[in-house]
């Protein structure tokens, strides 16, 4: 989809309900929304943490989604695919701050240069006790990515267009926190399968699209 288009229809998504919970279910496994639903009900002081969702145009004017690979280390999210961002500092005035901050030090795009169009729904992420909070981002005039090779091993550069296909939903086999050899809904992008929380927010976030596009 061509940038130009983007940019102007993407402003009418400021002014849309969240579809919350009932677009992240479509990425969980069915046994596993009450287990989700009840873990949320009964938290404990979850850490916080916000991530971006950053809209940009290619080279040819296309619009692509910014994801990153993290790095293989001891941890829940070894090795995903998700969105820019990270856990809350003391020194963050909010989690808007944070969001910026933490796509600023993982893929070098400077807080300044990102327009902040909403705050999506909420996610609980049990496994690590995360409070995610996304947000949507537009990078209009794009600069070379600069990866922070300690926590990024590589970035996902993924077509809008991509993303809105149906073809894009698959169900993929995996072992998770919670269970072994279990099916669960995911988007496969660029040959990467994208699922768990990334999913969920992505899941929120191609349908609000599609009500403005």
């Amino acid at each position: 989809m061509d940038f130009s288009f983007f940019e102007q229809r993407i402003s009418k998504i400021k002014d849309l309900p969240l579809p919350g919970e009932s677009s992240h279910h479509k990425m969980v496994p069915e046994f596993r929304v009450n287990e989700l639903l009840q873990a949320k009900s009964n938290k404990e002081l979850p850490r916080k943490a916000a991530v971006m969702a950053l809209f940009y145009p290619s080279q040819n004017a296309e619009t692509q989604l910014l994801f990153i690979l993290r790095k293989t280390y001891k941890g829940v999210h070894s090795n995903q695919v998700a969105f820019p961002g990270g856990k809350a500092e003391i020194e963050d005035a909010n989690l808007m701050v944070t969001a910026l901050r933490e796509t600023h030090e993982e893929v070098g795009v400077h807080p300044d240069d990102i327009d902040v169009l909403k705050e999506l729904s909420e996610i609980y992420i049990p496994p690590s006790n995360f409070d995610v909070l996304p947000f949507i981002g537009v990078y209009k005039k794009p600069k070379p990515f600069v990866i922070q090779e300690t926590e990024v091993e590589a970035l996902l550069e993924v077509s809008l267009a991509e993303l809105l296909s149906d073809e894009s939903i698959t169900i993929k086999n995996i072992t998770t926190s919670y269970a072994k050899n279990v099916d669960v809904p995911a988007f496969k992008l660029n040959g990467y399968i994208v699922w768990g929380a990334t999913a969920m927010m992505l899941s929120e976030i191609k349908v609000l699209l599609k009500q403005v596009l």
